[in-house]
C-alpha cells in the first residue's frame, strides 16, 4: 500500500509540473527539479493531502495559505536563485517555499509570524541544514541575518515596508505578488539599484494579502 501511495503521489507531482508549471513558462531545469524534489503534500493540512497538487492555494488557517503551485512557480522561476545567494522567505507558513529554495541556494532564512505555522515549518524543514526558521513580525524582516541577495515574499502585498527593503543587498532581487489598484494580483520582481527598489509585474498570479503588507486606509470625512 505504501508503494502505491508513493507512486500516486509522484504521479501527481509530475502532473503538477507538466500541466501547471511548464505550459506557463516555468521551465528552468533547476526550478522544475526543485519542485519535483519537495513533497508538497507534507506542507498542507493533513485533511488536504489528497489535494496537495491541484492548481489552487491551500488554506492553513488564520487567513494564511500556501500559494497555488503556479503562483509560487512564477516567483521562483524569476528569482533565479543561485547557490551563493543568501535568501529570506517572508511569510514562510509551513515551509514549502523555503524547502524549494533550499534546494537552489545554500543559505535560507524562513520568517514566519504565526507561532503554529512557525512550529510546523521547523518540523518540516528539520532535514534541511541550510534553512533557519525564525519567528517574528513579517514586516520587520530578519535584519540580524542579512543583508540578503534574494528576498521572496510568499504572498501578496500592496506596499513594501522600508525596513524590509533595507535588508536587500545592492543588486539583490525581491519577488512578491503585487495587488494592483485594479484589483488584479500579479507576480512582480524588483532589483535594488542605488538604494531604490521598484517592483515590475510580469505575470498574473493569485495570492492572499499578507498581514501588515496592506496600504493604510485612506482618510474619509
Amino acid at each position: 500500500m505504501a508503494s502505491a501511495v508513493s507512486a500516486s503521489t509522484l504521479a501527481a507531482r509530475e502532473a503538477m509540473i507538466d500541466s501547471q508549471l511548464k505550459p506557463c513558462g516555468i521551465v528552468s531545469p533547476r526550478v522544475v527539479g526543485a519542485f519535483f524534489a519537495v513533497p508538497r503534500e507534507n506542507y498542507v493540512a493533513p485533511s488536504r493531502r489528497g489535494l496537495a497538487y491541484v492548481d489552487a492555494p491551500q488554506a492553513l488557517g488564520n487567513g494564511r495559505e500556501l500559494l497555488a503551485p503556479l503562483s509560487l512557480g512564477h516567483l521562483i522561476e524569476q528569482a533565479d536563485a543561485r547557490p551563493e545567494d543568501r535568501v529570506l522567505v517572508v511569510g514562510a507558513t509551513t515551509g514549502y517555499s523555503a524547502a524549494i529554495l533550499a534546494t537552489l541556494a545554500d543559505h535560507v532564512v524562513a520568517l514566519e509570524s504565526d507561532a503554529g505555522l512557525a512550529a510546523a515549518a521547523r518540523a518540516n524543514l528539520a532535514s534541511y541544514p541550510n534553512v533557519r526558521v525564525i519567528e517574528g513580525p513579517l514586516e520587520a524582516g530578519a535584519e540580524d541575518f542579512g543583508p540578503f541577495t534574494l528576498i521572496l515574499i510568499d504572498g501578496a502585498v500592496e506596499t513594501l515596508p522600508s525596513d524590509l527593503v533595507a535588508q536587500l543587498a545592492e543588486g539583490g532581487r525581491l519577488l512578491a505578488i503585487l495587488t494592483g489598484s485594479d484589483g488584479v494580483s500579479r507576480a512582480a520582481k524588483g532589483i535594488r539599484q542605488a538604494g531604490i527598489l521598484r517592483l515590475e509585474p510580469f505575470a498574473e498570479a493569485a495570492g492572499s494579502l499578507l498581514p501588515s503588507f496592506g496600504k493604510a486606509p485612506a482618510f474619509q470625512f
